[in-house]
């Protein structure tokens, strides 16, 4: 019996310890850690994104804050006094580094009832979080594009996780060939499976090229991760991209 109980433990831990998606999951090989929760981290990968109502300045403001589930941890939280609410855009962070195509792992916590926020891939297109909007511009959306996958989020004040694999647009003699492709598990669940995105949305203050051509224009150029902050009270931790090259117009890929 104690042999049993030891292997069940065993079995137990790797599928917690070292799952590949979902609240908690370890960087897959290759991956690169790009925020763990430090100030040090968060100073030296990511900055402000200058969008046209940008309204911030350096240092970064965001607040590093205890975990609330984990004490002895550390997240920050998208908290800037230059930020009023509702108003994106004025101090939205973003990673120094550019990606074209990649595996992301991110996870969020909504503290209060309609908070908002977004992670925005290559600095352009969102997938959003907003706690209590099941709508197409709701929690999980591959915002206007699909419907919210609402029944996968783990509510008000608990952690969340984004699993994604992005393929960016294709681009032959300067016009878009093959549009960007997105699939998303959350928490675990796979809700988006080789979804196209079409734009841009949300004008020049969302995102990068996001004012050219009614956000259909734009260019084939890699982009940071954008966190996005709308003045509420929404918690980042453990962030990873791993970058690929995909040659196939697919980005299906299995837990």
């Amino acid at each position: 019996m104690k042999k049993l109980m030891c292997s069940l433990v065993f079995i137990f831990l790797i599928g917690t310890s070292f799952a590949e998606v979902g609240v908690g999951a370890k960087p897959v090989e290759g991956a690169e850690i790009v925020f763990d929760g430090s100030r040090e981290m968060l100073d030296a990968k990511w900055t402000y994104w200058q969008s046209p109502r940008f309204a911030s300045s350096l240092p970064i403001k965001w607040q590093i804050v205890k975990d609330p589930e984990a004490k002895d941890k550390t997240v920050v939280m998208s908290s800037d006094p230059n930020t009023p609410v509702g108003k994106y855009g004025t101090s939205d962070i973003v990673t120094k580094k550019e990606y074209k195509d990649f595996r992301l792992h991110v996870e969020f916590n909504c503290m209060k009832k309609g908070a908002n926020s977004g992670v925005y891939l290559q600095n352009r297109f969102e997938i959003q979080v907003l706690d209590g909007d099941k709508t197409k511009h709701g929690m999980g959306a591959v915002i206007n594009e699909t419907p919210s996958p609402y029944h996968a989020y783990n509510g008000t004040g608990k952690w969340n996780a984004y699993d994604i694999v992005f393929r960016a647009g294709r681009f032959k003699d300067g016009e878009l060939s093959e549009k960007p492709l997105v699939t998303v598990y959350f928490n675990g669940k796979k809700v988006h499976t080789n979804q196209i995105i079409n734009k841009i949305w949300g004008g020049a203050n969302s995102g990068q090229d996001g004012g050219i051509k009614d956000g259909f224009g734009f260019k084939d150029t890699p982009g940071g991760l954008k966190l996005q902050n709308e003045g509420h009270d929404v918690r980042y931790r453990n962030i990873w991209i791993k970058e690929l090259d995909l040659k196939e117009h697919d980005t299906d890929f299995k837990e």
